[in-house]
């Protein structure tokens, strides 16, 4: 069933015996690759990196009688970009009644007198931290940055997609080893050193990758008379190894070639509550409610480390 707006009660949070399954996909393969490295902070806004650039390389031409005097000095000027944490905050909430009647089923008569006294409160908490993970996980691909001014404006953060300093548009072409080499060349141009860099993209992207490095190799017959077909997770380049990661929030027809080695989550502490947690709201009647509250933004390093191809057919 869908989920519903505002508090569960006893009739709109039906009871049912049987195998719990969710039709909602719910992985995060992008957050469970980053999340072991999270670190905090205590202001919203952070540093995503501090960085510099150089003139372009040349052969100097110095002659002795030059060398007696020095060059002009050359400073080497620091810039900074920056990210913001988010808010990430949900509500529960559960009438006395409804909590009462767990022994109450629809559909199937029965007793559910082995169920534990808090299950709907911590099933209910399990389904919202789930929702959590996966808004967490759009919004790290998908995030568009906004600083807040006020009270009344919201911190957003930006996310990977929006983080890539390369941008190769595929013109509503099927993808082809051609334009994963364009983008590769110019990424490591822009100064991308591809260190541990996952190319995250949906199912269809998927497949064409598949195809496409498959067929390279002539892998068209089945290894053996009883297995067939082929997944390429990981493609050598010129530049290095890159896996492949699938991930149902990258928009169709994108890819994302992000370097994983300078990507982390930032969580934000709130004094003696920590990032994510659940707590009491006061009460207003015969009902327990509970929110869930979180800061949490990306660390997404260095734009010129990533790069993205678009508008694939």
């Amino acid at each position: 069933m869908a989920n519903i707006t505002g508090t569960g009660t006893t009739f709109n949070l039906p009871n049912y015996a049987g195998q719990l399954y969710s039709s909602t996909p719910a992985e995060t393969p992008f957050l469970n690759l980053i999340a072991d490295k999270a670190v905090k902070t205590d202001n919203f806004q952070f540093a995503t990196g501090v960085e510099y650039s150089h003139a372009a390389a040349a052969q100097p031409a110095i002659t002795e009688s030059d060398s007696l005097t020095a060059p002009n000095a050359i400073s080497y000027v620091r810039s900074q970009n920056t990210n913001v944490t988010q808010i990430f905050q949900e509500k529960i909430s559960l009438t006395y009644s409804k909590l009462s009647n767990s022994g109450r089923l629809s559909g199937v008569t029965g007793s559910l007198a082995d169920t534990p006294e808090n299950y709907e409160l911590e099933f209910q908490t399990a389904r919202a931290l789930e929702k959590i993970a996966r808004d967490v996980e759009y919004t790290f691909i998908n995030g568009v940055y906004q600083l807040a001014d006020s009270a009344d404006t919201a911190n957003k953060t930006r996310g990977i997609i929006n983080a890539c300093g390369t941008a190769v548009d595929a013109a509503n072409a099927q993808l082809t080893s051609d334009i994963m080499n364009d983008a590769l060349a110019k990424a490591y141009a822009a100064g991308a050193t591809f260190s541990d860099t996952v190319l995250l993209c949906g199912a269809s992207v998927k497949q064409q990758l598949t195809s496409i490095y498959a067929g390279q190799w002539g892998f068209s017959a089945p290894p053996t008379r009883n297995v067939g077909g082929v997944n390429i997770v990981q493609i050598e380049t010129d530049f290095g190894v890159l896996s492949v990661m699938l991930s149902r929030f990258v928009p169709a027809g994108t890819i994302i070639g992000a370097d994983i080695s300078c990507i982390r989550p930032v969580e934000q502490d709130v004094p003696e509550k920590g990032s994510f947690f659940r707590e009491p709201l006061s009460k207003t009647g015969a009902a327990d409610e509970y929110q869930i509250f979180g800061q949490m933004g990306l660390d997404h390093g260095p734009m010129w480390k990533h790069f993205k191809i678009t508008n694939i057919g």
